[in-house]
């Protein structure tokens, strides 16, 4: 959503980056470029002034005068202000200190209420809690049914006592779903409310008689990110005649500038408190300004990805391929399949990488990678039989082809993923001897890695460690040297020996033999 923001931002930092000072008219013509960038992005005018004025009083201070990157610092502090008009803080749920937590969504029809109460029934869930769905939304054709599918979906339990499509009353479905609640132990309850495609008498109403029927800890605006300055204005009406606790954004993913994201929180007072990035149930996150001022600012959202990596791989799957990589096992096909499906839950591969800094310049690349080769490599995997997984190096002429028609694939892509994981067992080898990546020195202290010159021949014993006799440190003579082969030792490659004691000592001789 805020690439363009985003991209108009980068340009113009860039100017300011290597000067070692900065001048007025510097100053004045890079919040020129910010105001502009701005106003593009359907930011409302009073914050796109109230924000250009701060960062020009800071940036003609002392602050970036005094500094020794003074572009830099002028980054620093539209980040900071970034971070200012977008909340400041994180602001999490209220929850009530007896009985079940009420949230109460509101907004206009069309703004995605219901979708986004499954999402955040499913991200309660997964806190611990046990939500309960309630279909008080009346009037919209199958919203009592979209709201079944959404609990299905997301293993919730719906309340829902009326058919809907105009019937039933949905202050007394409020009022029935706090005694359902208290007696089937749910300890949070999330009321779907009904919307209008405008605002008007009857919808403030029904609203805040829901409201009183049920005194909810939250009441959540939800907010359509692609309308702009209009959802601003509903915020506003929605504040003044109800009143809400905090603002949903919902269809953040969309390419909508992000005018909304920037303005609802300094015009309504309200913080932002929770994101839909997607369609799909897990899609959804709470709204952290700093690290949403992090991606505007391409400094990418490191947070964001380990959280959601920490979500979608098994701790006691990581702890097992960990002590895989440890002890040295191989890393088999089977192990190739797990990671890549753990990578699936996460969303899409441009989003995940996105999220890295520095990927603004990018986008492109980013907007080109196919998710679908995910499915691809995981249709050739199970066209493997149990024992080719183990070991790839039996499959042969005829069993590429045979996985190839099994998977609907070409051979060649068969053949494709097999070298590459080639290179992925090779790199995990290396990392369980502690040398790192492969091609890049190992980590000092570290089993494996180099810690100084390298001693031409001759090689001490470690200390508590008992090396295999003959057994090469050569991948390839190691795997010929198991096989009964010879081995050959390269003009390179003088055999060790062991160190001559002969001259020490005979105390000595007897401490280090």
């Amino acid at each position: 959503m805020f690439g363009s923001l985003s991209d108009r931002l980068s340009e113009t930092f860039k100017g300011l980056r290597g000067k070692g000072r900065l001048s007025e008219a510097d100053i004045d013509a890079t919040v020129k470029e910010i105001r502009t960038a701005l106003l593009e992005a359907d930011v409302a005018l009073p914050v796109v002034r109230a924000f250009a004025a701060r960062v020009k009083e800071r940036a003609l201070s002392s602050e970036v005068s005094g500094a020794l990157n003074p572009g830099q610092q002028v980054v620093k502090i539209v980040h900071e202000e970034l971070i200012d008009i977008l909340g400041g803080q994180t602001r999490p749920l209220q929850f009530a200190k007896t009985g079940p937590t009420f949230i109460l969504l509101a907004g206009l029809q069309g703004a995605g209420k219901t979708t986004l109460a499954g999402k955040l029934a499913a991200h309660l869930k997964a806190d611990g809690h046990t939500p309960l769905l309630v279909a008080a939304d009346l009037q919209r054709p199958n919203a009592v049914d979209q709201l079944r599918v959404m609990g299905e979906r997301a293993d919730v339990p719906v309340f829902a006592p009326e058919p809907g499509n105009g019937v039933g009353d949905p202050v007394q479905v409020a009022r029935e779903s706090r005694r359902h609640a208290e007696g089937a132990l749910h300890d949070v309850v999330i009321v779907d409310t009904a919307g209008r495609l405008a605002i008007d008498a009857e919808l403030m109403d029904e609203l805040r008689r829901v409201r009183d029927a049920v005194q909810p800890e939250n009441v959540l605006l939800v907010v359509d990110a692609m309308i702009g300055q209009d959802a601003v204005t509903t915020a506003e009406q929605f504040g003044e005649q109800v009143g809400f606790d905090g603002a949903v954004l919902t269809k953040l993913d969309g390419d909508a500038r992000g005018g909304a994201a920037l303005s609802i929180v300094t015009v309504t007072g309200k913080p932002i408190m929770f994101a839909s990035v997607g369609e799909q149930l897990s899609d959804f996150e709470a709204f952290h300004p700093d690290r949403m001022a992090n991606r505007i600012l391409d400094m990418g959202d490191v947070l964001t990805l380990i959280e959601q990596a920490e979500k979608a791989f098994d701790a006691e799957q990581a702890e097992k391929m960990a002590r895989k990589v440890t002890s040295g096992e191989d890393f088999t096909l089977e192990d190739f399949l797990e990671q890549m499906q753990s990578i699936k839950k996460m969303g899409s591969l441009g989003k995940i990488l996105g999220m890295l800094p520095g990927m603004g310049d990018m986008k492109a690349q980013l907007d080109q990678v196919d998710d679908r080769e995910l499915d691809r490599v995981s249709a050739i995997i199970q066209s493997m039989t149990p024992a080719e997984r183990q070991d790839p190096k039996i499959l042969n002429g005829s069993r590429r082809t045979r996985i190839a028609n099994g998977s609907g694939t070409q051979v060649s892509d068969v053949n494709s993923l097999i070298d590459r994981f080639g290179e992925a067992q090779k790199m995990m080898k290396q990392m369980g001897k502690g040398g790192g990546m492969p091609g890049m020195p190992g980590m000092p202290g570290a089993p494996g890695a180099g810690g100084g010159k390298k001693s031409k021949g001759k090689m001490p014993k470690q200390a508590g460690r008992k090396a295999k006799k003959g057994r090469s440190g050569n991948p390839a003579k190691r795997a010929a040297q198991e096989a009964g082969q010879p081995a050959t030792t390269g003009a390179d490659e003088a055999p060790m020996t062991p160190p001559d004691l002969s001259d020490l000592p005979d105390d000595l001789k007897k401490l280090l033999s």
